[in-house]
């Protein structure tokens, strides 16, 4: 997957991008307390990232 598919999914959750970092984009939520992190630009991102992006997010 790539990171811009994933940052699109985070959005349509409702997170928003707030700093960005280098190459790390850093995601908050109006409800949900905690950070995510994306590396980005990305092509090709683990399974196993993106799941555990996902499941911290709250959208597996």
């Amino acid at each position: 997957m790539k990171s811009k598919e994933l940052i699109r999914e985070l959005e349509m959750a409702g997170w928003e991008l707030k700093r960005t970092n280098g190459s790390h984009h850093h995601f908050q939520h109006p409800d949900i307390s905690g950070t995510i992190t994306v590396p980005h630009p990305k092509p090709d991102l683990g399974k196993g990232l993106v799941h555990k992006i996902r499941k911290q997010a709250g959208i597996v």
